[in-house]
C-alpha cells in the first residue's frame, strides 16, 4: 500500500472554514477519482503561532494508482484549492510505502 501524504499549513484565520471545506468538498472529490481506497486527516501537534498544519493521507493500492491520480486529476483539484485559499496556505506532498 502507498500513502499519498499532503501536509498543509493554513493561516489561523481560515483554519475552521478550510477544515470544513476539506472534509465536505475537497477530500470527497479526491476520493471520487477512485484512485484511493481510504483517507484520513490528522492535525500536526506543534506550536506554530501563525498557522496550523494538517497531514491528509490518501491510501492507494499501488504506485500506478498514484501516478494515474497525478497525471489525470491532481492539477485540477490542486488548482481549486489554490484559487480558494491563495496566499493563506503552504503545502508539500510525500509518498510513503507501508512496510
Amino acid at each position: 500500500m502507498i500513502i499519498y501524504n499532503v501536509t498543509v499549513t493554513v493561516d489561523k484565520d481560515i483554519e475552521k472554514e478550510w477544515l470544513r471545506w476539506m472534509k465536505s468538498v475537497h477530500i470527497p472529490d479526491v476520493m471520487k477519482t477512485k484512485q484511493f481506497v481510504d483517507n484520513k486527516i490528522c492535525k500536526v501537534l506543534d506550536d506554530n503561532p501563525t498557522g496550523t498544519s494538517y497531514a491528509i493521507q490518501y491510501s492507494a493500492m499501488s504506485l500506478e494508482d498514484i501516478i494515474n491520480y497525478q497525471n489525470n486529476f491532481s492539477k485540477t483539484l490542486q488548482a481549486d484549492h489554490t484559487k480558494r485559499y491563495q496566499g493563506k496556505f503552504a503545502a508539500f506532498r510525500t509518498l510513503l510505502e507501508v512496510v
